[in-house]
């Protein structure tokens, strides 16, 4: 360990004498005890340092032999509170460094909005990215033999450009070679290792929310990913489509509404490969995610919503809510009613007073995933609720004829959940406090004829609970 140690001195002199970290003085550069500067200190000289060197290799080739021979303990000190200042300084000094490093690779922009450039402008990319990667490969080797989870937040904070940067280079692209390439698959497999992921859908998006960096790469993309910037950057749209297709069901749909925009920019474009990729990008996102949900922001692509059409004309939003109904209408698996659920109230919102349209296939729908239990979150019975209170407010003029056999459904509602000893307390309450509120809408919507046939419950076949839900109609007509 005493001999690596001075090695690394001897290793790290040079460096620090360039960075104007140690004295100029010969007899302090050859003491065996030069005391080694913060790690943060050091990190902050290189990020200026690569930034200003104009000729960069020798310098990344010196980070490169930096990494290989630190100590860990060195280059990751021990902080064992998150809160710690220290903790956001160092992270900001390796977040920075990183930057700097993957900077001295960096892709040649467009300088106008053609997203392509001559080969000969990339003549230099793949020597200098054959070198990054071989430096980042070094650092990411420290993590893996240190390893502990005082590194693992960092790893997380600093795996996001770092990935980015591999997808680039391990492309068979213009602005790669054999070398260069190799040297980013080999720093994909240290990024992965590092950090103990199985793969790169593992790195973007695995089970554990915490361990997951998809949502760190959307926010390095996202800024470039708007309709003036996209195509500057020939790169940009590799790394996207790359890193969506890794990404599959179920993690796909919580990250949507960052997804489906840069998939339609694409499919937008004027270029036929360009529009081939986004067709293949919203192809992946219809395949792994809540198709319905995904339709909804697809047919506002294609036309208005009915809620903005002052003629209310039939439109395929009416196709695809009839469709959905239909389909609601014969399942009995539960999961699929959980699916249909929760994307039912968007397009009941969507369609808005356009719902008129749907009442006599949507409230059978209604009545009949009311009366089947979903425990323990009841998900389903919720949601319907939502929709039912929805469908109340647009279409309260049509609500007259329907009121019996939706109060019938309420009350029944009330009572089984009141009586069922699964359900959890908040779960219950949620459910009455849904029904109550649809009675107070119901009998808004009808001139308080729910109120009227409320007289005629024999209160004897009542629990508490329920008496005090219906009590509620009649109070708020009061106050109101």
């Amino acid at each position: 360990m005493n001999q690596l140690f001075g090695y690394f001195r001897m290793e790290l002199s040079p460096l620090l004498h360039d960075l104007h970290l140690s004295s100029s003085s010969s007899s302090e550069k050859t003491r065996p005890s030069i005391p080694l500067p913060p790690i943060t200190e050091l990190l902050s000289k290189l990020q200026k340092k690569l930034i200003s060197v104009a000729e960069r290799s020798d310098l990344i080739g010196q980070v490169e032999r930096l990494f290989q021979a630190a100590d860990p303990d060195w280059l990751f000190p021990p902080l064992f509170d998150d809160q710690d200042s220290g903790w956001a300084e160092l992270q900001a000094a390796y977040s920075s460094m990183i930057s700097a490093l993957i900077g001295c690779a960096a892709l040649p922009l467009c300088e106008e909005d053609c997203g392509s450039l001559d080969p000969s402008a990339y003549q230099s990319v793949p020597k200098r990215a054959a070198a990054v990667s071989s430096a980042l490969t070094a650092l990411l080797g420290n993590w893996e033999e240190g390893g502990g989870a005082r590194r693992a937040r960092l790893l997380l904070a600093v795996a996001p450009p770092i990935y980015l940067f591999s997808v680039t280079h391990f492309q068979d692209e213009v602005w790669t070679s054999a070398a260069s390439r190799t040297a980013a698959r080999h720093l994909q497999v240290a990024l992965l290792r590092a950090g103990g992921w199985r793969d790169s859908a593992h790195l973007l998006a695995g089970e554990e929310e915490d361990r997951c960096i998809l949502g760190g790469v959307l926010d390095i993309l996202q800024p470039q990913l708007t309709r003036e910037s996209w195509r500057r950057c020939a790169a940009l749209k590799l790394q996207f489509s790359w890193t969506l297709l890794q990404v599959t069901r179920p993690f796909l749909s919580p990250f949507l509404p960052r997804l489906l925009p840069p998939s339609l920019l694409l499919n937008d474009d004027y270029k036929p490969e360009n529009c081939m990729l986004g067709v293949r990008c919203l192809h992946h996102i219809v395949l792994n995610t809540l198709v319905l949900s995904c339709l909804l922001d697809l047919l506002l692509v294609l036309e208005k919503p009915p809620s903005s059409d002052c003629r209310r004309t039939l439109c395929r939003h009416d196709d695809v809510l009839h469709l959905v109904l239909t389909h609601m209408e014969a399942e009995h698996k539960v999961a699929l009613r959980r699916v249909y659920a929760s994307a039912l109230p968007l397009y009941v919102e969507r369609v808005g007073v356009a719902v008129c349209r749907h009442l006599r296939r949507l409230v059978p729908v209604l009545l009949g995933y009311l009366e089947v239990g979903d425990p323990p979150e009841e998900s389903v019975r919720l949601k319907m609720l939502e929709v039912l209170q929805s469908t109340i407010r647009l279409a309260w003029p049509r609500m007259a004829s329907r009121t019996d056999v939706l109060l019938r459904c309420l009350l029944r509602l009330l009572v089984d959940v009141s009586a069922d000893p699964g359900l959890i307390d908040s779960v219950r309450l949620q459910l009455m406090e849904g029904s109550s509120a649809s009675l107070r809408l119901l009998d808004a919507a009808t001139q308080q004829r729910v109120q009227r046939l409320l007289l005629q419950v024999d209160s004897r076949h009542c629990s508490p609970q329920v008496l005090c839900c219906l009590a509620t109609v009649t109070v708020e007509r009061k106050h109101t």
